[in-house]
């Protein structure tokens, strides 16, 4: 099986020693993006609705750049803050994938850095 890291320029860069994401034979695993933007900065603090939007922008981004796509997302895996923004994360997510919907699992976290509330990871077809 191959095994090949993936970038995307357009995407906010990793802060530590990982990839993007990495591609395993036929599926792509993205790794938790944060809702930065290109530069490194924080988008939205405090507003979970603009924080999920820039996550998923993000995945998106580098999805793309591994010749994959939102539609073909199989899991994900939802980090919040706190619970209590499930509702509207949730409305957002609903906004941007299609049924089938992927697999998902949602945690509460102990804490993101600085304004961050929420992190997205996830699996997708090559």
């Amino acid at each position: 099986m191959t095994f090949s890291s993936i970038t995307a320029p357009r995407a906010s860069p990793p802060r530590g020693p990982y990839s993007q994401a990495t591609r395993a034979g036929n599926l792509i695993f993205v790794s938790g993006q944060l809702p930065l933007n290109s530069e490194g900065s924080i988008v939205g603090a405090g507003d979970i609705k603009v924080q999920t939007r820039a996550v998923l922008a993000n995945l998106a981004v580098i999805l793309e750049a591994s010749e994959s796509s939102l539609a073909k997302v199989v899991k994900t895996t939802v980090f919040l803050a706190c619970l209590d923004d499930f509702r509207d994360m949730n409305e957002v997510y609903a906004e941007t994938f299609a049924p089938p919907y992927p697999a998902r699992s949602t945690v509460e976290v102990a804490r993101f850095p600085g304004g961050i509330l929420i992190e997205i990871e996830c699996i997708a077809l090559a």
